[in-house]
């Protein structure tokens, strides 16, 4: 999956607040991806980084993998094909969600 081009809907969009944890701000857009399912049994999350504004809908290219030790989820990471970004760069901008999990990016 990494380096294939899939297309994100977004339900968090950039500057959007989680709808159970009210305290939890998106600084990104997020998503899912429609008929991939993921190791939890839901539609493929995913984290879109390089768009600089709220999205419905974004197609990009996957740039890598958040592996959470303690928790089923995977999240991809999603971005312009011509934007890439470091294993730390890219957890600096996730940084809000992943900081309660233990996980590792897979690039």
């Amino acid at each position: 999956m990494i380096g294939d081009i899939v297309t994100v809907t977004v339900d968090r969009p950039l500057g959007s607040y989680h709808p159970k944890y009210k305290d939890m701000y998106y600084p990104i857009n997020y998503g899912y991806i429609e008929g991939i399912i993921a190791p939890d049994g839901e539609e493929q999350d995913a984290y879109i980084l390089g768009v600089d504004k709220p999205v419905e809908r974004f197609t990009g290219k996957t740039i890598a993998i958040v592996h959470r030790y303690d928790d089923a989820e995977e999240k991809w990471v999603v971005c312009p094909e011509d934007v890439s970004y470091t294993k730390e760069e890219i957890m600096e901008l996730i940084r809000f969600q992943e900081q309660y999990f233990q996980s590792e990016i897979i690039m």
